[in-house]
């Protein structure tokens, strides 16, 4: 017998009850995870509450035979329902979007201008601001940026086009080439900004974990994370679609 199915045989020997609360930490670890990059606005009691339909989805729906242990499955859905509750609420002020979007395209520009990864000043100088005008806008948008990274696929990341085919080859071709482009861009980041995004999306260390790895404060991880993501958005600008202003 597979470890999937001694799982599944060891879970219908508890009762519901019982395999919510077994599996209350895990709703609670994703979304303690997750908080460090959501707007102020976001609570987290409402990321527990979507966390917790993840989790109900999740028992209802785990197939065992699929390979998957049911932790695995269940925080894929705990934390897309967290993420799609943030995007129904759509608690962002669009002023943030606009404000990413101007610091992707200063980027940008400064590193078409360079031929090389753009430096923290550089890009503040673009933009007319002080570094530390500059570092207060990369924290404000650290929440706008981060729900795109998180779901790596071409569906969060591609301009919508209601001319193009749902399904086919094309579709399924484009994807892969959006993948291929986003694997080079993360690679052509700066060494510091790569390690902070392994350490939280691989190996889900909070910020403040990675401050103590790496020996800085918590509030300037954020910043690394965020530039990180910005200067993504400007190397895959093509594939993205437009803010609102």
């Amino acid at each position: 017998m597979n470890m999937a199915a001694i799982y599944q045989e060891a879970s219908e020997q508890l009762s519901y009850e019982e395999m919510v609360a077994k599996h209350m930490p895990l709703v609670k670890r994703v979304a303690y995870h997750l908080m460090a990059r959501m707007p102020n606005s976001v609570q987290l009691d409402d990321l527990v509450q979507a966390g917790m339909v993840g989790l109900l989805e999740a028992m209802q729906n785990y197939d065992a035979s699929k390979g998957a242990s049911f932790e695995t499955y269940a925080r894929i859905r705990i934390r897309g329902s967290m993420i799609d509750e943030v995007r129904r609420g759509d608690w962002t002020p669009r002023s943030v979007y606009h404000k990413a979007r101007l610091l992707a395209e200063a980027t940008r520009t400064v590193e078409a201008r360079e031929h090389r990864a753009a430096r923290d000043e550089e890009v503040a100088a673009e933009l007319g601001l002080d570094l530390a005008s500059y570092n207060k806008i990369l924290t404000d948008t650290n929440g706008c940026h981060v729900l795109s990274y998180d779901d790596l696929s071409a569906d969060s990341w591609m301009t919508d086009d209601e001319d193009q085919p749902e399904t086919g080859p094309l579709p399924e071709l484009q994807k892969n080439l959006f993948k291929e482009g986003l694997a080079e861009a993360i690679a052509n980041l700066p060494e510091r900004e790569k390690m902070v995004l392994s350490l939280y999306y691989d190996d889900e260390f909070n910020l403040r974990e990675i401050g103590e790895v790496l020996g800085v404060s918590e509030a300037r991880i954020c910043q690394i994370h965020a530039q990180a993501l910005t200067r993504l958005r400007s190397k895959m600008r093509d594939w993205v679609g437009g803010d609102d202003d």
